[in-house]
């Protein structure tokens, strides 16, 4: 399980330490850098899949997305006696994500480029990565560190190892190595990373494909657009929790039931209502109704991840179907770590009465974002590498 995120320099998000428990709610006012957070955490996913670098340009590469804000606050500026105004840098532009864990912890720090004639010269650059284990970096603690395009790994007998194949600059080293005799530690945390599994907005407009059937095989993790939920709910069913599945339909929608009904080999969802004559295909369900769907079976994985991380869950869903739906998430987070980015009252609320709950109310302040009522005493401890 996670136990501390950190961000720093991304968006608004100039130095934010999260404490992490299994089930976490984040919340706060339009603009507070809810959407931030998440952005970040699927930014960070991309590490272990050789996608950082190309997320960074599509949104706009390192000037558009790196904090606009000065370096540091002046007691001034905090109180409000003089101007937000730049300062001179003491430390290099840098972009640092990172996360510890109950066994590993990871960091990357991307920068910019060294000038060149590269046609690739606006990339940035990955600086450094690092794991260890525990919750801090210390020098005792580091497993496997990479500075630039060398990288090294401590032996069995404690000993560093340079692993003599060089590294990109536009490359995580955790794609580039796959010897778990070299690093045994960056694979194991590369296979966690890559187990995160993120949901945002389903689409279920009428043109969607989650409306029409579709080709069914096993499906235990249901795909990013959805487009295969009838084989998702059908592999729930027969190798998964089908008892669950009932209960998380009639808990939204007393009386009501789901099958999956198999034309040749394509498969199409089913509803039946209570007080209609015959069930409803996906082409007839309302947005939320198939949404809610959607989060069922994303929710009731029979292969659940490390950490599921829902975005806004809420929409488009009618406000009665929140505490059903609080439960659902609940119920998943019985199996994996679960950080869900919401607005609506009654979703928090609900989510805030089950046990282990965690909420973190973020606000601004000086157009930075943090952690409401929050000191630096009650936040974890946590240290970047340094270039």
């Amino acid at each position: 399980m996670l136990t501390t995120l950190a961000i720093a320099n991304y968006r608004s998000l100039r130095e934010l330490i999260v404490p992490l428990g299994q089930l976490n709610i984040v919340t706060g006012p339009n603009g507070s850098g809810k959407s931030s957070v998440y952005r970040a955490l699927r930014l960070l996913a991309e590490t272990a899949r050789g996608g950082v670098i190309a997320s960074l340009a599509r949104e706009g590469g390192l000037p558009s997305t790196l904090w606009a804000g000065p370096e540091r606050f002046s007691r001034g500026m905090l109180a409000g006696d003089q101007p937000v105004q730049g300062v001179r840098r003491s430390e290099p532009v840098n972009l640092r994500l990172g996360f510890a864990g109950d066994e590993f912890g990871y960091a990357i720090d991307l920068g910019l480029p060294t000038p060149s004639s590269s046609a690739f010269s606006l990339d940035p650059v990955i600086k450094r990565e690092c794991i260890w284990s525990g919750p801090l970096v210390r020098p005792s603690a580091l497993l496997v560190d990479r500075q630039g395009a060398s990288i090294r790994a401590r032996d069995d007998s404690g000993e560093w190892q340079t692993i003599p194949q060089p590294v990109a600059s536009f490359d995580s080293m955790m794609t580039e190595f796959s010897d778990p005799r070299s690093a045994p530690e960056m694979i194991a945390v590369r296979e966690q990373i890559r187990s995160w599994r993120f949901y945002d907005h389903f689409r279920t407009d009428s043109e969607s494909p989650v409306r029409l059937p579709q080709i069914g095989t096993h499906t235990p993790v249901l795909s990013d657009d959805g487009a295969d939920l009838a084989a998702a709910l059908q592999t729930i069913r027969e190798i998964g929790n089908p008892a669950a599945l009932d209960a998380a339909i009639d808990d939204a929608f007393p009386g009501a039931s789901v099958d999956v009904v198999n034309l040749d080999g394509r498969f199409e969802v089913t509803m039946h209502q209570h007080g209609l004559l015959r069930p409803l295909k996906g082409a007839e369900l309302s947005d939320g109704t198939l949404r809610y769907l959607l989060l069922v079976a994303a929710l009731l994985t029979p292969r659940p991840p490390a950490l599921l991380v829902l975005n806004e869950p809420e929409t488009s869903l009618h406000p009665d179907l929140l505490p059903a739906l609080a439960r659902l998430i609940a119920h998943a987070s019985r199996h994996s770590q679960v950080l869900v980015v919401s607005h609506a009252a009654r979703l928090i609320a609900a989510l805030e009465r089950e046990d282990g709950s965690h909420s973190i109310v973020l606000e601004k302040e000086l157009g930075a974002t943090r952690i409401a009522g929050a000191d630096q005493l009650d936040l974890p401890p946590w240290k970047w590498p340094g270039r």
